[in-house]
């Protein structure tokens, strides 16, 4: 499955949004990128080096919030597969907000209950919709024998923080509420997101948990996007978030989801993975992402504390790999075994 991310990839935070960053924050992060950086490309891994430099070179001009429809409308939708079939529905939203459209996917009957995933799709929090990853939603009920429910939750800034996880998480109670008539083993549900979708994940976990109603058996988080402080209050190494997804594109998608500035002394509980204080009890998580990705070191960071909070933990990290390069490359070796690690995790889940 190839994807594009070509607008996505190139959002920019106004200067206002910058301005309110902590002064010394702001001078760390000027001084980071005085230093003499290794040239970022020197680090890629060779099969992914023609991709990443397409990235590096497309130049494509800072955009901001009016840029918003362009941005969205720039993303590509593959084809459907010719199986298995999918069912858009609609189902009952959070506590006084909009029903939630779903994609529901199904293998077909079965004499046997199925297991479930729940999959959250990325984009920044800013852009994305369900429909871009309905293949890739098809082939993962096709290849695990899975129900696939794939949500088009509400995007920010329109919909700023509760809105999306709620979106999220009503899917997955409903889920649990119908797995009889969807065929579902309760006790054999996933969700899996990719960056701000694995930040999503991270969240609607954490929800879940808190809530105590349906009980997960593995989150699958591919570089997700679970700390707003990388790139505002933390600066990252100057060669590491130059391909994909960079500093400035981490602060508008965080400052739009947030409704305040990346990196504010407080942001509401539940909203950013990474400063819940309390992650015990959390279900068995895969973490995966690049050593050049942005979101490597709060990535690390993460599978450490949940290492020490008693969570069973699977961190792939993937030398020379760049945010999204699986998507990008899939054929690629470095690709392929990512890709196998985070199916590995869940089937082992799936008991399958």
């Amino acid at each position: 499955m190839k994807l594009s991310r070509r607008d996505l990839h190139r959002i920019v935070l106004g200067i206002g949004a910058v301005a309110l960053v902590p002064v010394a924050a702001r001078q760390a992060i000027v001084l980071g990128a005085k230093m003499a950086a290794p040239d970022p490309l020197a680090l890629v891994d060779p099969e992914l080096l023609p991709a990443a430099r397409m990235l590096m070179e497309r130049g494509f001009p800072p955009m901001t919030r009016e840029a918003l429809p362009a941005i969205r409308a720039g993303w590509v939708t593959p084809p459907l597969l010719p199986a298995p079939e999918v069912v858009q529905k609609t189902i009952p939203g959070p506590a006084g907000a909009p029903p939630v459209p779903i994609e529901l996917i199904s293998p077909g009957p079965s004499a046997r209950l199925r297991p479930a995933i729940l999959h959250i799709h990325g984009g920044g929090m800013i852009s994305g919709r369900a429909r871009h990853l309905t293949a890739f939603c098809q082939s993962l009920a096709a290849e695990f024998g899975a129900v696939v429910v794939n949500v088009d939750y509400r995007l920010s800034p329109e919909t700023p923080f509760p809105g999306p996880v709620l979106d999220n998480y009503a899917a997955l109670e409903w889920m649990a509420a119908n797995a009889q008539s969807l065929g579902i083993d309760p006790a054999r549900i996933a969700i899996i997101g990719e960056s701000a979708g694995g930040g999503l994940a991270a969240m609607v976990a954490l929800m879940a948990r808190d809530r105590g109603k349906v009980p997960l058996c593995q989150i699958v988080l591919i570089y997700p996007m679970l700390d707003d402080r990388t790139g505002s209050m933390r600066a990252v190494p100057p060669q590491i978030g130059r391909i994909g997804w960079t500093a400035e594109e981490n602060r508008f998608g965080w400052s739009s989801f947030l409704g305040a500035p990346a990196g504010s002394e407080k942001v509401p509980r539940g909203s950013v993975p990474a400063r819940e204080r309390n992650l015990a009890g959390l279900p068995p998580t895969f973490i995966g992402v690049g050593t050049l990705d942005l979101f490597a070191d709060e990535d690390i960071a993460f599978s450490r504390r949940l290492i020490a909070a008693g969570v069973k933990t699977n961190l792939h990290v993937t030398p020379g790999a760049w945010h999204g390069f699986d998507i990008f490359v899939p054929e690629a070796r470095v690709s392929r075994a990512f890709t196998a690690a985070w199916k590995a995790d869940l089937r082992s889940a799936f008991g399958s």
